[in-house]
């Protein structure tokens, strides 16, 4: 699929919100959790928790446009908001996008 201008600009903003998003998840998942209950630092899953509550919140509200943008059918949409609950989900999705979508980021 070659994209336009238009489309590629939507293609690289969502694809760095969805890698930055990932990263939030697993650094409150993998850092900020065993903080919390390894060693008793409750703060770091409230700032980590919140960065990354924003970022999932961006993330949800650029899925609908890029979809509409690129062209994603349903399940390709529905896809990318699973993705977004899953650890690791934005970086599988990103790579399945750029196989299946042919998009060259």
């Amino acid at each position: 699929m070659t994209l336009d201008s238009k489309q590629l600009n939507w293609a690289k903003r969502f694809k760095w919100i969805s890698l930055i998003e990932g990263l939030s998840f697993l650094i409150l998942l993998f850092i900020a959790m065993p903080l919390k209950y390894i060693y008793d630092l409750p703060l770091a899953v409230t700032y980590v928790g919140w960065a990354h509550g924003l970022l999932f919140m961006i993330y949800i509200y650029v899925v609908f446009p890029t979809a509409s943008k690129l062209k994603w059918n349903f399940s390709r949409t529905l896809f990318a908001l699973i993705a977004s609950i899953l650890p690791f989900g934005p970086f599988i999705f990103h790579r399945n996008l750029k196989k299946n979508q042919k998009v060259d980021f």
